[in-house]
């Protein structure tokens, strides 16, 4: 498998693709069978990739040490948010290395 850079009109196209029910719904049954093990993989990226090391447990800290409530809740809810991006992300890429997996396997399979 060859990369190369999309287009947006085909990132569009693609994500327009996956969003209709049935292949959502397709997407989201492989990803139950296989979540443990893809859980395992995106715990390991995220600890090797420093996302959650010592500056984390600061910055948890520090959203958690406010004494207004109110900014102490916004402090926690914009730390939920950019974890939860961040694990987006990271999930995405480990995502296509998955696809790139498989489409090597099949060509593979298929020579």
């Amino acid at each position: 498998m060859v990369d190369r850079a999309y287009t947006d009109a085909e990132l569009e196209a693609a994500i327009a693709a996956i969003a209709d029910p049935e292949r959502l719904r397709a997407a989201q049954e492989l990803v139950a069978r296989t979540a443990p093990s893809l859980q395992r993989v995106l715990a390991t990226a995220l600890e090797e990739g420093g996302w959650f090391d010592m500056g984390h447990n600061q910055v948890v800290h520090e959203a958690t040490g406010h004494d207004d409530v109110t900014e102490r809740v916004r402090a926690v809810q914009t730390l939920l948010a950019e974890e939860t991006r961040l694990g987006m992300l990271v999930g995405v890429a480990v995502g296509f290395e998955l696809a790139r997996e498989l489409a090597g396997s099949q060509t593979t399979e298929e020579d």
